[in-house]
């Protein structure tokens, strides 16, 4: 066998390999979407991965049985909104604790990454006593400004910062001979040479707030209002049973998003993990 050919068989053998291992992982959402297209009593007889009967109407049914496509928006435009802002925080804040000196700054660093040893289930009651007295309860107020500020916002800080404290001080001394400011300096030169960073702090960004379960339970009650986690476990029959197959429909356009961002962004992500957090 040539050399050529035994990169070809060497490059066949590992993804067949990987193909195997992959199983377990996809087999699951597979199943997922095919059971979306089931009727109930097909989920729970013979197992069978492609539906006897396909069941197109589940998916219909799922915008009727309740405003799923109110809840459906409601979920991406606080993700999105979410994101941004704290895309924007993250990054400001990030920059000011890798690059301005002054008094107290580690002390501060300690105090925002002690946040992050709290349980969540330990600041939701005085969270939700905070947001009642600011008559926010049942608005979506508390699901943007809790994730922003919190301790997944101290996360994404942190992240920013390791990412900035890696960039060359030089051209940052560049930016400020050519005039800029220190803000100028963030928004031309940081920002742009931090892509990966913001890639990885948007995508988890994105999907803590997409799958965000707890604080809509506690703040919200209006149907209207719910997001998709609640919605998704809202789909019972009148004895409180779950209708199986209008939730694995549902889910399954849920995730049509995450899969969106995945496919679109996952060697920045990639790139982000193996060069931040090298240095602090």
């Amino acid at each position: 066998m040539t050399q050529r050919q035994i990169q070809i068989l060497y490059r066949a053998c590992w993804t067949i390999a990987l193909l195997i291992a992959a199983i377990p992982f996809v087999f699951p959402f597979i199943w997922m979407v095919s059971a979306g297209f089931k009727s109930v009593t097909e989920i729970f007889g013979a197992p069978t991965l492609i539906p006897r009967v396909w069941r197109w109407q589940n998916f219909i049914e799922v915008f009727t049985y309740q405003p799923f496509a109110r809840q459906y928006f409601n979920s991406l435009y606080i993700a999105i909104l979410v994101t941004v802002l704290t895309l924007v925080i993250a990054s400001l804040a990030g920059y000011a604790l890798a690059r301005m000196r002054f008094a107290g700054a580690g002390l501060l660093m300690l105090f925002l990454i002690s946040a992050l040893m709290v349980p969540e289930e330990v600041t939701i009651i005085p969270n939700f006593f905070l947001m009642r007295w600011a008559g926010l309860v049942d608005t979506h107020w508390p699901l943007i400004l809790l994730p922003t500020f919190g301790p997944h916002g101290v996360m994404a800080t942190f992240l920013m910062r390791q990412y900035f404290l890696a960039l060359p001080k030089e051209l940052e001394e560049a930016g400020k001979m050519d005039g800029l400011s220190r803000f100028g300096v963030w928004w031309q030169i940081a920002l742009p040479m931090s892509r990966p960073a913001l890639a990885a702090v948007a995508i988890i960004t994105f999907l803590f707030s997409w799958n965000l379960f707890l604080e809509p339970l506690i703040f919200v009650s209006s149907l209207e209002m719910f997001t998709l986690p609640l919605a998704l476990s809202n789909f019972n029959d009148s004895y409180g049973l779950p209708l199986w197959n209008l939730q694995l429909a549902a889910t399954s356009l849920a995730v049509v998003p995450i899969l969106i961002i995945y496919l679109i962004a996952q060697r920045q992500i990639i790139e982000s993990f193996a060069l931040s957090g090298v240095k602090g």
